[in-house]
Parts: structure tokens; C-alpha cells; sequence
């Protein structure tokens, strides 16, 4: 998979060095020279120098082949732009940084397929385990509406229970369990030990009592 990451910061360079983990090739463009310099002789993928909202600039990073393209400046109008300029191409997933939520809603109407703003999720995943300390991994899914959590349950009520009894439910399903460190799909007549650690997916605004049902002692 060939990926374009425009946006050669903390966000740009932490994502390339993850895509690049995973097998992606990688093409970083960085407007800044001093920066791009820097990135250079940190990642092990083509760095180029120059304007991500430059037709011509696209065109020698070969966008024409690029699976992902993906906006990750500090600049909402550079990344809105340079979005608008790559839609022309056919890539096939177009993802941008946003900063200002403000600005979300403009992105969405020029057809980007993905949003994010890393300083809300951001925000988001410490309001969750502020007011959700017992859950040890916490992902967001979709717009907010469900999250997957990594919980241990340790509730009387539900241990000896088979996952059939107790899952799923309207407002949670036990997707997901660990055994000897591996992750494994819980098969309906398994039985709920204590202390069983599990994946669970939750929707928006039950956390508390999922948590109080499968973890309270």
C-alpha cells in the first residue's frame, strides 16, 4: 500500500513511522525546510520538500498510485486545499487534520471520506478514563456512538455464568476474551471466570453500567 502523508510535525512523522511498521510505502511532503531536513534523516521513506497544495508537487509524488492521502498539518485551509486538489486524482482514501471544529463540517461537504481532530480525541479519551478508571484500553468507533474497552470482571453476580447468559445485551456485547495472553472469540456455553479479562463493545453513554454490572463486587 502506497500512502502520501503531507505535514511533516509530531502528527505526520509519528503516523509515517506506524504506516511504515506496517509494511505501507511512504512519501512525506514538508513545506519547511529546516523540518523536512530533520524528518529526513529520521524516516526511512522518500521526503520531499515543497508545497502539499501544489498540483505539480503531487503529480512528482507520483499521486497517481497513492492509496491514502493524508492532511496532517496544523493548517485546516493548507490541508482543506490540499484535499480539494487531490480528489481529481481518484485516490481512494482522502483523510485530513482538523484543528478547529469549527472547520469539521467544510471538510465533510467537500467529500474528504475521514476527519480527525487528534486534540479532541485526544480530550475525549481522558474524559474517559477520568470518569472511567477501571477500563484498561478504550476505543472510539464511528462518531462517538460505541467504544471498545478492555475490562476484567470481577462481579460475583456474573462469574460462573455462561457468555450467553450475560451477553449481548442493548447496551453491550462481550466481543472478545483473553486466554494464556492470547486474544480468543468467547463461544456462547464458555464459562465467566473471575478475574477473565475481555474485550466488550459498549454504546455511547453506558460505560458506567456496564461497568457497574460485569465489575462491582
Amino acid at each position: 500500500m502506497y500512502a502520501i502523508i503531507m505535514g511533516g510535525g509530531r502528527v505526520g512523522l509519528a503516523l509515517s513511522n506506524l504506516l511504515i511498521e506496517e509494511g505501507f510505502d511512504i512519501t512525506l511532503i514538508e513545506n519547511d525546510e529546516t523540518l523536512c531536513a530533520e524528518v529526513a534523516s529520521e524516516l526511512d521513506a522518500l521526503v520531499i520538500c515543497g508545497n502539499g497544495t501544489s498540483s505539480k508537487l503531487l503529480e512528482e509524488s507520483n499521486i497517481e498510485d497513492a492509496d491514502y492521502f493524508i492532511a496532517t498539518t496544523g493548517n485546516d485551509e493548507a490541508n482543506l486545499l490540499s484535499c480539494i486538489l487531490v480528489r481529481k486524482y481518484d485516490v481512494e482514501t482522502i483523510i485530513a487534520r482538523v484543528s478547529n471544529p469549527d472547520h469539521e463540517e467544510a471538510f465533510k461537504e467537500v467529500g474528504i471520506d475521514r476527519v480527525i481532530s487528534p486534540e479532541i480525541s485526544a480530550a475525549r479519551d481522558l474524559a474517559q478514563f477520568v470518569t472511567n478508571p477501571t477500563a484498561s484500553k478504550l476505543t472510539t468507533l464511528g462518531e462517538g456512538d460505541a467504544e471498545i474497552i478492555e475490562m476484567t470482571i470481577t462481579n460475583d453476580k456474573v462469574v460462573g455464568k455462561r457468555y450467553k447468559d450475560i451477553s449481548p445485551t442493548k447496551d453491550y456485547n462481550i466481543i472478545a476474551m483473553y486466554e494464556n495472553g492470547k486474544l480468543v472469540i468467547p463461544q456462547p456455553d464458555n464459562t465467566i471466570s473471575r478475574g477473565q479479562k475481555v474485550s466488550i463493545l459498549v454504546r455511547r453513554g453506558t460505560m458506567k453500567k456496564v461497568s457497574r454490572k460485569l465489575e462491582r463486587l
